[in-house]
């Protein structure tokens, strides 16, 4: 054999200095779209390395179980079907409740057999499951955004190759935002840590060119656990806000899918008395413009994610600080040491 390439042993370095050290954390992760999951749907979703199977009975709820039947392992999300609010398998017919037991069999008493659940919330049109590495049930619920009726119309996606920590790690990474992004900002208020949840307000602005460097949109940021970022940007002088969402999935170790989507709703309603017609398509037309905007700037994280390590032990620098922070604040979402 060959001797190992620099690129190899800087790789594998990197693996065992890092990636490591970051096992999938705990929290609420993004899985499908509530559109997706119609009544009687079945999906397959990837989470934390192992499949998830969510489904919607005809009653409406949505339910999230461990892909494997209990009676003989046949995958439920591989021909699977909803049936009299059951999940029902393809292999051999036995049918599931929403509660995980078994309720029939086609030509039997059901055995003492039970689906493993995940919990399942649905917020704003976007389906998230709880993840938690000791199979513990939820410790804090994902904030909804205010305003009846807010659910994304535009979205995008990519996978990621690094760890999820890294992607939500970059909310908080202020330096970055005028290399990378090109953008001139002013810190509106300072990261605030409140149990899951971090809070920012910054103003941005286009630094280049010259011309536009006076339009600034104030932005807030809510960055739910690792899995959900919000972002809100209020355009007072027309009324409305958009909102943007960057949802993290961690898929596989060091490896995250990353879901934006953006919604664009009314600040006040009677400012558009009147003009139901010309609201929606508006709102609309917002929305796909700020995803255009959005992913054209995250383009530019995306490739440095792909191609850097996780460094355990950062030397900051002044200017940092909400670096330290979320550090300090990521800790909740792993097991104990």
């Amino acid at each position: 054999m060959g001797a190992e390439l620099p690129e190899s042993r800087s790789r594998r370095r990197a693996v065992d200095e890092g990636e490591r050290e970051l096992p999938c954390p705990n929290g609420w992760f993004f899985l499908a779209l509530s559109k997706e999951l119609a009544p009687g749907r079945v999906l397959t979703r990837r989470l934390a390395d192992e499949d998830v199977v969510i489904y919607r009975t005809h009653d409406g709820r949505p339910h999230a179980v461990r892909p494997y039947c209990p009676h003989l392992g046949a995958h439920l999300g591989a021909g699977g079907t909803v049936r009299d609010g059951n999940l029902v398998c393809p292999f051999h017919g036995f049918a599931f409740a929403p509660d995980g037991t078994c309720a029939s069999t086609p030509d039997g008493p059901p055995p003492r057999a039970r689906l493993e659940r995940h919990t399942i919330r649905e917020r704003n049109g976007l389906v998230f499951v709880w993840y938690a590495s000791d199979g513990s049930s939820p410790t804090w619920e994902i904030p909804e955004t205010a305003g009846a009726g807010v659910t994304p119309t535009a979205f995008w996606s990519t996978e990621v190759q690094a760890h999820v920590q890294e992607l939500t790690e970059n909310t908080l990474d202020l330096r970055h935002l005028p290399v990378v992004h090109h953008v001139r900002l002013r810190v509106l208020a300072p990261s605030r840590a409140e149990g899951p949840c971090v809070h920012t307000r910054l103003r941005l602005g286009p630094a280049r060119p010259a011309v536009l460097r006076k339009f600034q949109l104030d932005h807030a940021f809510l960055l739910a656990g690792m899995g959900c970022l919000r972002i809100e940007q209020p355009l007072r002088p027309i009324g409305l806000v958009i909102f943007t969402w960057a949802l993290h999935t961690p898929t596989a170790p060091g490896r995250t899918r990353l879901v934006l989507a953006t919604a664009c709703a009314e600040l006040h309603r009677s400012r558009f008395a009147g003009m139901s017609l010309l609201r929606r398509p508006l709102c609309r037309a917002l929305a796909r413009v700020l995803l255009w905007i959005s992913v054209a700037q995250v383009q530019g994280d995306v490739r440095i994610w792909n191609a850097k390590r996780y460094e355990p032990r950062p030397r900051l620098a002044a200017g940092d600080e909400s670096i330290g922070l979320y550090r300090h604040w990521v800790r909740q979402f792993y097991p104990t040491p």
